[in-house]
């Protein structure tokens, strides 16, 4: 989808459409801007602009505060949407899904025929400022490279017979996946132009990248068919967030840290997993980030995981904080989870009584609406959307807006 936040809003309310609009984490002069409209960004805005800076280049700059659930519910329309065409291969983020063409439909007249069907389907279902790109490719890296080619509203097709002439114009950090860093390294390794990048030999990749990445990279972008790499379950959850103007002081911080912590358990007891490391960490203007990192016995119990909070919150040491984290890690399925011989637990996988009070909080807050019930305190200030923000790569689930 192209700027996909601001088309969500344009979507929404048709007076924003065709006119510049950035979407903000909060309404006040100095927040940032996360997503903006073609409109606006046609006129010079980039992205982490201040709301103050993009004021002052484009008067008639309209502004929305971010609504993540609103994005997950549109989410959800546009890959029901497309699925009337094609069922979904992979997704990719809150915005981006890949598809696996089979048989007849690999023909290339017949996959852009598919290709328009779906924008048309994602038009007349979702709505019409949804504009979005489509890319093809024998490999998903050059049919997401391809979507990237034209924006925004692109079709385009990449094959090994028109490659490397047909990215020759790019540069190297326009392919996906090559970071800052790893355009050094290309660099270094006298790397610096994609016809050099599309000779490299994969024995070569597998070199420079340091690893078996390289040699898959580059076999994908020399046209070959390299399947996803299997996931592993995860094995940690957690929850940062920027801390707002007035709560960037060491009561505000402890404040927020412990809101998303609670957050986390609540995810935790949803994936019915026992988490068996605690992690806080506070990134400040000065001195650069305090934390702390420390085994717990396996719990999925708010109140247990608050009562080590305020030991671990007294052994930090920080001034000026602007943004906190928390981790739950080392996390145990239920089903693999082996009950300690000292702790007070019916048995392996078992909850204990609070745990299940927890769970029953967390069921009451999801009837009812978030922060039915809390655990104590809350910060002064709350911002949007604490612990259930869209981030790279993870989607929120719908229950999340209500914990």
């Amino acid at each position: 989808m192209n700027s996909y936040f601001a088309s969500v809003e344009q979507q929404e309310y048709p007076n924003l459409r065709g006119r510049p609009i950035g979407v903000v984490t909060t309404m006040t002069p100095n927040a940032a801007i996360i997503a903006a409209s073609y409109e606006a960004k046609n006129l010079g805005l980039k992205f982490g602009m201040r709301m103050r800076e993009a004021r002052q280049m484009i008067p008639d700059m309209q502004f929305r505060p971010a609504r993540h659930d609103v994005y997950v519910d549109y989410h959800h329309r546009i890959k029901r949407a497309v699925e009337r065409i094609l069922p979904v291969d992979a997704t990719h983020s809150v915005d981006e899904f890949s598809f696996r063409l089979s048989g007849r439909m690999q023909d290339a007249q017949t996959a852009l025929g598919l290709a328009a069907q779906m924008r048309a389907r994602i038009y007349k279902d979702v709505g019409p400022a949804m504009r979005c790109s489509i890319g093809l490719g024998s490999s998903l890296l050059l049919a997401k490279l391809a979507g990237e080619l034209h924006k925004p509203d692109g079709l385009e097709w990449l094959l090994p017979e028109v490659l490397p002439k047909k990215i020759n114009h790019l540069k190297l950090r326009d392919i996906p996946g090559i970071s800052r860093g790893m355009n050094a390294r290309l660099n270094a390794a006298e790397i610096t132009t994609i016809p050099e990048l599309y000779a490299m030999t994969p024995k070569h990749a597998r070199k420079v990248w340091g690893g078996v990445q390289g040699e898959r990279f580059i076999r994908a972008l020399q046209g070959e068919d390299i399947p996803l790499p299997v996931t592993k379950p995860a094995r940690s959850l957690g929850h940062g967030q920027v801390l707002s103007y007035n709560n960037r002081n060491a009561e505000g911080a402890r404040l927020v840290t412990r809101r998303l912590l609670i957050k986390a358990a609540t995810r935790l007891r949803r994936q019915n997993a026992f988490a068996t490391y605690l992690q806080i960490s506070v990134k400040c203007a000065q001195r650069g980030r305090s934390g702390l990192r420390q085994k717990i016995p396996a719990t999925q119990d708010s109140f247990q995981l608050l009562a080590l909070f305020r030991q671990f919150w007294g052994d930090l040491v920080f001034t000026q904080p602007i943004t906190t984290s928390v981790m739950l890690g080392g996390l145990v399925p239920a089903h693999r989870h082996t009950a300690d011989l000292f702790e007070k637990r019916p048995g392996s996988g078992v909850r204990t009584s609070r745990e299940s009070l927890c769970v029953l909080i967390d069921a009451i807050n999801q009837r009812y609406g978030q922060d039915t019930l809390i655990y104590g305190e809350s910060p002064q200030e709350i911002t949007p959307y604490t612990g259930a923000k869209i981030a790279f790569g993870r989607i929120p689930g719908r229950e999340e807006f209500r914990d």
